[in-house]
């Protein structure tokens, strides 16, 4: 069989599943049968036009695992059959941004489902060096979640998050949970969710947010009570808005640090005050995915039971319902992740 079932974005709002040739296998690649592909904010984003709308149409999807269906003719230490995700974004692997694990500045950098052809599909084609081995006794859902929980550690490294410290996270959708997961993880205290909806505020709750803000117009009066009345040592914004980066900075202490995390618009600014940002020696750092030793500590993670997975394991949808599943996520505020299988 030279050709598979993929789900082809046509143009935004429009996947059309259809039949197309077999990802080629280089002598330096390896094929994927994928098994779980999971649909990350990215991918909506894509789906709407907003992002990667020059590069259509092409095959989205970068959350995935799978099996090693085919080895290239130099590829060694790896077998057909074995069980593996993948390390989505490539660079060239010598520059020195690939040398200090900053791949997203390499000149060279890709990314497989949103440079180059993804995971909505029965197989996919990746550079047989980003794969890495997984457990054979981890449910395929819940490697799936590799790449999205190995975002969420690098932006905990990039923060500098540790113990005690306060932590408020602007947004409660599924990387937002990540996020709250993440800092519960390494010893953060108190942590203050903010989301509005009330499915996902419970979710939050139950992922061991300390206290869920649902009123907007109570959050800085939260925050400070909760924090001494200094403001959090970190404000992690998760959702990309504008708004939500301005009051970041209003909510952290002197001396505080905003995790720039959310994917704003091309063109979006917030004013800063900098003269806080000096005297006050106020922090931001921007983090958005996770790389190198990021995926191999969040596979780690997830192999030892060190998240909650289940509000994100639940919904597996067949890929020929994957337009389906795009047109109707804003209205399952309650499920934090929908996952693609190919096979069934």
């Amino acid at each position: 069989m030279d050709t598979m079932d993929a789900a082809v974005l046509m143009a935004p709002g429009r996947f059309e599943v259809t039949r197309v040739p077999i990802p080629a296998v280089g002598p330096d690649d390896v094929l994927v049968r994928v098994d779980r592909c999971g649909i990350c904010g990215t991918d909506v984003h894509i789906f709407h036009g907003h992002y990667a709308a020059d590069r259509l149409p092409f095959i989205p999807g970068h959350e995935f695992t799978g099996t090693l269906a085919r080895l290239g003719e130099r590829v060694s230490g790896l077998a057909v059959g074995q069980r593996v995700v993948a390390d989505i974004n490539i660079g060239c692997g010598h520059c020195y941004f690939c040398r200090r694990n900053e791949i997203l500045n390499c000149a060279e950098m890709r990314q497989v489902g949103i440079h180059r052809d993804g995971a909505f599909a029965e197989y996919v084609a990746v550079p047989a060096r980003q794969i890495i081995p997984a457990p054979e006794d981890v449910a395929p859902e819940v490697l799936a979640l590799t790449e999205p929980v190995a975002c969420v550690v690098r932006a905990a490294r990039k923060a500098g998050a540790g113990f005690a410290q306060s932590v408020v996270v602007l947004g409660a959708g599924p990387i937002g949970n990540l996020h709250i997961q993440m800092m519960r993880l390494v010893g953060a205290a108190p942590i203050i969710a903010v989301e509005l909806s009330p499915e996902r505020a419970e979710l939050a709750a139950q992922a061991g947010a300390d206290a869920v803000i649902t009123r907007p117009e109570q959050v800085l009066e939260t925050v400070r009570r909760m924090t001494g009345r200094r403001g959090a040592d970190i404000v992690i914004e998760s959702i990309g808005s504008p708004a939500l980066y301005a009051q970041a900075f209003e909510l952290i202490r002197p001396g505080g640090h905003v995790a720039a995390f959310g994917i704003t618009g091309p063109d979006d600014t917030i004013p800063l005050r900098l003269l806080d940002m000096v005297l006050k020696e106020n922090s931001i750092k921007g983090s958005v995915a996770g790389m190198g030793e990021d995926m191999h500590d969040a596979l780690t993670l997830l192999t030892h039971g060190r998240f909650r997975v289940e509000p994100f394991t639940g919904s597996v949808v067949p890929l020929h319902a994957i337009q389906s599943a795009f047109d109707t996520l804003r209205d399952r505020p309650g499920v934090l992740k929908v996952q693609i299988s190919p096979v069934g």
